[in-house]
């Protein structure tokens, strides 16, 4: 019942969004939009990108030494900005032009078609994309533009790393709700923890066993768009691999925001489904943990896309236990030629992408010897 309800709700509602946002812009309540692009990805053929135009809540630079009533407003205020629908969009990449007009939600996406530039476009792994604002939606609105960026994938990267975010790189307590949301409005970027050894472990696999190497990742999530300048700043501020987010939108209310991260998770299935059709020559490692479905997602996408995923890691979350019968996963992901590993810590991970070639002993070598020795004896 839940599951039809929830879409006749979501078309219900819609309408009085537009009409909180128009009488909010009537009454001159509406604050001065803003652009936010989020990294978009592509190869030699086509680029995708999409962000939202949101009224500016000035969310404030993050900062260890903010205190809690900060960070809390921070979160607030990330959650009750209203998205601007109807209004058009301009994208510049490279000579090439295209305009559109934002969604219900305030979303917009662009795509484009790049093969008579690909030349150009495969001498770099990012490149940026201008954006602006074309309708004017407060008075003495200023010029509005934003920069994006987009990440190629080339033929030539064999492998491409899908991983879940909350609780797999980034502590988040997703399976139990008050310490959760303690975390969401007490802490910001600086002071959010990633799990130990993780930064070193994702810049060795994006590295490779080769040192000219720089494999893609993809940062897939059932966290809201809503949380994206904090994850954006938590990486950066980490030293976590930069790549290409893939969260989703907001289906509850302000109010139900400590519910962020939560649902089916069927989301991830569709994004990385998408991301092995479209990206069709490369290998991918997806790493997860146990506590929201990625076990079963992930093992799903290997015996739809068999030979496609090398290795699935799974770290174990709190209570969420494992797969009771390893063995039978095993014996299953084996005959699609998927390698299957459960894991309590990132240096049980480090040590079998050693062993199998994913990372350079000499990249691993630092972080890995105060942990654990034997991790560089293969």
């Amino acid at each position: 019942m839940k599951k039809i309800l929830k879409p006749v709700y979501r078309r219900i509602t819609k309408p009085f969004k537009k009409i909180r946002v128009f009488m909010k812009q009537k009454a001159g309540w509406l604050g001065i939009p803003k652009i936010l692009p989020y990294r978009g990805f592509g190869d030699n053929s086509k680029i995708f990108i999409t962000g939202m135009v949101i009224e500016d809540k000035g969310l404030a630079e993050p900062a260890d030494r903010h205190k809690i009533w900060h960070n809390a407003l921070a979160m607030i205020k990330r959650f009750s900005s209203d998205e601007i629908p109807g209004v058009r969009v301009q994208a510049n990449f490279m000579g090439l032009s295209q305009i559109t007009e934002t969604d219900e939600d305030g979303f917009f996406s662009f795509h484009f078609n790049v093969e008579e530039i690909s030349g150009t476009l495969l001498k770099h792994h990012w490149h940026k994309i201008d954006l602006k604002l074309l309708d004017t939606v407060v008075e003495d609105q200023p010029e509005t533009t934003a920069t994006g960026n987009v990440r190629i994938v080339s033929s030539e990267e064999e492998r491409i790393i899908v991983s879940d975010i909350d609780d797999t790189i980034l502590i988040s307590h997703s399976t139990q709700t008050v310490r959760k949301l303690k975390l969401m409005l007490f802490k910001n970027a600086l002071t959010r923890l990633p799990f130990k050894g993780i930064a070193a472990f994702y810049q060795a696999l994006e590295k490779g066993k080769k040192t000219n190497s720089a494999y893609p990742f993809f940062y897939v999530s059932s966290s809201e768009w809503n949380l994206y300048d904090l994850l954006e700043n938590f990486f950066d501020h980490n030293n976590i691999p930069r790549g290409a987010f893939m969260l989703r939108k907001m289906e509850s209310s302000i109010y139900k925001f400590w519910k962020s991260g939560q649902g089916n998770h069927e989301h991830k299935y569709d994004k990385i489904k998408f991301l092995l059709e479209f990206y069709e020559n490369q290998q991918f490692i997806l790493i997860g943990d146990s506590g929201q479905k990625d076990p079963e997602i992930y093992e799903r996408l290997a015996h739809e896309f068999p030979g496609r995923i090398e290795t699935i890691y799974i770290r174990k979350i709190g209570s969420k236990s494992f797969h009771k019968n390893i063995e039978q996963v095993n014996s299953r992901l084996e005959k699609v030629n998927t390698s299957y590993l459960q894991v309590e810590d990132t240096w049980e991970a480090a040590r079998h992408a050693l062993k199998n070639g994913y990372i350079n002993e000499d990249v691993i070598k630092d972080f890995s010897s105060e942990k654990d020795p034997d991790l560089v004896t293969y």
